[in-house]
């Protein structure tokens, strides 16, 4: 009896042991990200029977060391985080355009106002030269504000490429160590039957997690305990041990952007289609490129060529001081095309009616027969010819196309880049009206400049519907509220966010005063286990000593 009661103490110390083990390790590890706390699951070791008796037990053995941790709770927690993620990104790119375009000093509505304060100033005085120069010098002003704010929004996408790669590189890295692990994974659970790695679960269980911050991520347990990981809509990142290779690729739609590609086996870059890319920050920048980005400039480069082409023609229509016929005041830009590197024929865009331009990028698909299908990307509409042939003010000239050709039609990307005063000598400025056509006796004569300042408040964009006041006013307003849905949605994503962490920690977290109390109870545990040992083993020596 004193032997069994030796090897029972011996259990219950090995059992104290163990869990005083698994304590520390949980106290150690109260500030490692992704890690969850661990137990050591403790049972009776059953008993020996004796006869007449019954069963004696056999003291106590350490079954398992499990991990708290919740399926649902974690994969809830990833998906929250890369909504917030998307969300936080986004925000915080299109608070740069917010700022730029609503901004009393840098925005465009002050120098547009001064423009038409000395067209005013030159129908009021046109005889007076300082007059003019005024004019020209705040139409250069203009110009260069067009530019400056088109140079901003293009460095924008410039550092939405550059963010891009970057964390196509991180996830290649994650996507690497993920599989690596799978494999780790698979092996000591073969190794070890029922026994988990919980350590190695835990960082894997990290790396998802850090995926899902970049992108919108989706993870299959496969039998055995592997991750399948997916990201965006189904794209296939990680298999078992084999892991996907991602690349940050120039679009083969537009060549300005950056977009991701899978790298197969031949090496060769696939692209992947950026609807199915969703979640995460990239999420977030290409959501942000698409929706504000594009749109913006397109709004900025709609405004300066509308501005060019009705000042143009006003200006056209009157007499400098010499007498002779206006000039182009304003450069203009021409719609910007992009074929696709397979097409067989061209397509050459240009201006229909400028007032009907809209503020999206077209594609065009050769369908054969000389058939052709025009896609306001926009809203992704199929666009009709209007009564004179032209798609929202766009005429689409083609030569030698054939089925399956496609090309991306920027008609404003490039207008306020473009966008540059050509008339420099303020002699030149035609103020006068065409009663004083040939001679010299408009130089009081301000009724040109009249008609010039009138185009400030004229409908001349939207078809009919806006003024360039109006037209700009409604792109700070579009994405002044966008900005705040996007901040009102991220924050509401952000306390979601950190409600599904507390009750994932609740169940997973460290909790250093429990492990605290757990100590004194493991340690009270061994000393009690051990004192059983100490009086088996007085037992036997008592034993020994009967003569």
């Amino acid at each position: 009896m004193s032997n069994s009661m030796f090897y029972t103490g011996l259990s219950g110390l090995n059992a104290a042991q163990a869990a005083l083990v698994t304590t520390g390790h949980n106290t150690a590890n109260v500030n490692t990200p992704g890690y969850s706390r661990q137990s050591a699951q403790i049972s009776a070791s059953g008993g020996s029977y004796v006869p007449s008796v019954g069963f004696f037990g056999n003291g106590a053995q350490v079954t398992n060391v499990s991990r708290s941790y919740d399926e649902y709770l974690t994969s809830q927690l990833n998906q929250a985080q890369s909504m917030n993620q998307s969300l936080t990104t986004y925000g915080t790119q299109i608070s740069q355009i917010d700022n730029l375009l609503a901004s009393q000093t840098a925005g465009l509505a002050p120098q547009m106002q001064t423009l038409f304060t000395h067209v005013q100033a030159v129908a009021n005085t046109p005889a007076d030269t300082s007059a003019r120069q005024q004019l020209i010098s705040s139409s250069q002003a203009l110009a260069n504000q067009f530019r400056s704010m088109d140079h901003y929004l293009t460095g924008l996408n410039a550092n939405v490429n550059g963010q891009m790669s970057g964390m196509v590189e991180q996830i290649n890295t994650y996507a690497g160590q993920i599989a690596s692990l799978n494999k780790q994974v698979a092996m000591f659970g073969n190794a070890s039957g029922t026994q988990a790695p919980n350590d190695l679960l835990d960082q894997r269980d990290q790396l998802v997690s850090d995926l899902s911050k970049l992108v919108g991520t989706k993870v299959v347990v496969q039998d055995g305990g592997q991750f399948n990981v997916f990201i965006g809509n189904g794209q296939t990142l990680v298999l078992g041990d084999k892991a996907t290779t991602l690349a940050a690729v120039g679009s083969s739609i537009d060549p300005t952007r950056t977009t991701l590609a899978t790298v197969n086996n031949a090496g060769t870059a696939v692209q992947l289609q950026e609807g199915m890319i969703t979640g995460g920050a990239i999420g977030g920048l290409l959501q942000f490129r698409n929706e504000t980005l594009s749109t913006a400039q397109n709004a900025l480069g709609r405004i300066a060529i509308s501005l060019a082409d009705t000042f143009n023609a006003q200006h056209m229509a009157g007499y400098d001081l010499n007498g002779a016929k206006g000039k182009n005041f304003f450069s203009q830009a021409s719609p910007a095309v992009l074929p696709n590197v397979t097409n067989a024929g061209t397509l050459t865009p240009s201006f229909a009616d400028i007032g009907k331009l809209t503020t999206s990028d077209y594609r065009v698909d050769a369908m054969g027969s000389g058939d052709f299908k025009v896609t306001r990307l926009s809203d992704n509409t199929t666009v009709g010819a209007d009564s004179t042939g032209a798609y929202d003010g766009l005429k689409l000239t083609f030569t030698g196309a054939e089925a399956g050709d496609s090309w991306l039609v920027q008609p404003t990307r490039a207008g306020a880049r473009d966008f540059a005063v050509v008339l420099t000598d303020p002699a030149e400025v035609a103020a006068a009206g065409s009663p004083f056509a040939g001679t010299t006796g408009g130089v009081s004569d301000g009724s040109n400049a009249l008609l010039l300042g009138a185009l400030q408040n004229k409908k001349t964009m939207g078809g009919g519907t806006a003024s360039f006041n109006d037209a700009y006013a409604q792109l700070v307003s579009t994405v002044g509220n966008k900005a705040r849905q996007v901040q009102i949605s991220g924050a509401a994503q952000s306390s979601l966010t950190l409600q599904i962490r507390t009750a994932q920690q609740s169940v997973s977290g460290v909790n250093q005063d429990e492990e605290t109390a757990n100590l004194l109870m493991f340690q009270q545990m061994y000393q009690a286990n051990a004192k059983v040992i100490q009086t088996a083993s007085t037992m036997f020596d008592a034993v020994l000593g009967i003569r």
